[in-house]
């Protein structure tokens, strides 16, 4: 049984998700998995969240318990030594405002971390939540969502459970070799969104084949409050 390595609540998690070709993401698919599809359809998705409470197997780091992290990634499936199929993610880029966050999470799991510039502001009111994520690369980029204050639960079925409900991350530690983490959390509940606003430079970014994103409307948006969350340590398949 894998171990704990990390725990830490991931809280306000803004995700625009976007419809792409398969042939878009083959050459980002780690060996041993497939691309993940809902109702036929593949995505990618940015991610952006507060990354709080953070703990290295019960310890407190200081000066690096709280900060953002915004992320580019897709879905992929692994069928394990039993026959069953375990759903996760794979990252084409991971932005926290912490080197040594990039430079652990390089080293331990081989993730494309990148150290940039970033700020968060959440406004709540009676009638709205704002929460809105910025980073810099040349130039300030952002992510915001305006939504209802109070949280639902997914329909069973759903996209935005499709979305959320991976439970896996997989990385190529090499060519051959892919590296797997179990990330476990409660079913999380979401904010009903009414408006977004994404500013984002994706080829300067992400690379140039994934430029025309910043001129693609995402098939939806949506804000889901968090949890608290362990990260299990990694095993090599």
């Amino acid at each position: 049984m894998l171990a704990s390595f990390l725990t830490a609540e991931w809280r306000k998690l803004a995700m625009a998700n976007y419809a792409v070709p398969p042939e878009l993401l083959k050459q980002y698919v780690p060996k041993h998995t497939e691309l993940d599809l809902w109702n036929g359809q593949c995505y990618v998705s940015l991610v952006g969240f507060l990354f709080d409470n953070v703990r290295l197997k019960g310890i407190p780091v200081p000066f690096h318990t709280s900060f953002e992290e915004v992320n580019l990634r897709f879905y992929v499936r692994y069928r394990d030594e039993q026959g069953n199929w375990k759903r996760g993610t794979t990252f084409i880029k991971e932005i926290v405002p912490k080197f040594a966050v990039s430079w652990l999470a390089n080293l331990i799991y081989h993730e494309p971390y990148v150290t940039m510039p970033m700020r968060y502001n959440w406004q709540q009111g009676h009638d709205q939540l704002a929460v809105k994520y910025e980073w810099k690369h040349r130039n300030w980029n952002h992510f915001e969502v305006v939504a209802e204050p109070q949280v639902v639960d997914m329909p069973v079925g759903s996209q935005e459970e499709f979305i959320t409900e991976h439970y896996w991350g997989y990385t190529a530690f090499s060519p051959s070799v892919t590296s797997e983490y179990g990330v476990e959390h409660p079913r999380w509940q979401v904010y009903p969104v009414n408006s977004y606003d994404i500013e984002v430079d994706f080829a300067a970014l992400y690379g140039d084949v994934f430029g025309f994103l910043s001129n693609q409307i995402p098939d939806s948006v949506l804000l889901a409050e968090g949890s608290a969350i362990q990260v299990l340590s990694a095993r090599k398949l």
